[in-house]
């Protein structure tokens, strides 16, 4: 009986791990970038990159910041298709600001990967500026 029992535990459980995910799905080339030491009132941006690793087209529909200090200055507003290549890029204004800085940047779309695959971060250490 125990037997049959864990034969069937064996079997109901052998299609569930050779599922794959179908749909769009985001791969970075890098998630996070870090721009090092920077001054105060300096503004830098990064382009980060990604590719449409699913089998469907990827659609990005907003690019949610948690501070007015980011601006996303463009993404795709087509669809990417699989395959296809694109890219965000994020511009940061680090005045009023000091210190260790970390941000995250949500991408809303339709991937279907998990969660984490969704932002983007960028840190940045803000020096104060030396009054002349």
């Amino acid at each position: 009986m125990r037997k049959v029992l864990m034969l069937l535990l064996v079997a109901t459980a052998l299609p569930l791990t050779g599922q794959t995910l179908s749909g769009p799905m985001i791969t970075w080339e890098y998630a996070t970038f870090d721009f090092g030491d920077i001054v105060q009132g300096e503004r830098v941006e990064h382009t980060f990159k990604f590719t449409n690793t699913g089998n469907a087209p990827l659609v990005i529909t907003n690019v949610q910041v948690t501070c007015g200090c980011t601006t996303p200055k463009g993404w795709a507003r087509d669809p990417i298709p699989p395959g296809g290549e694109s890219e965000i890029t994020l511009a940061f204004n680090s005045a009023g600001k000091f210190g260790r800085q970390r941000k995250v940047v949500t991408i809303v779309s339709n991937a279907s990967n998990s969660e984490g695959d969704n932002q983007i971060i960028f840190v940045a250490n803000v020096l104060s500026k030396i009054p002349r």
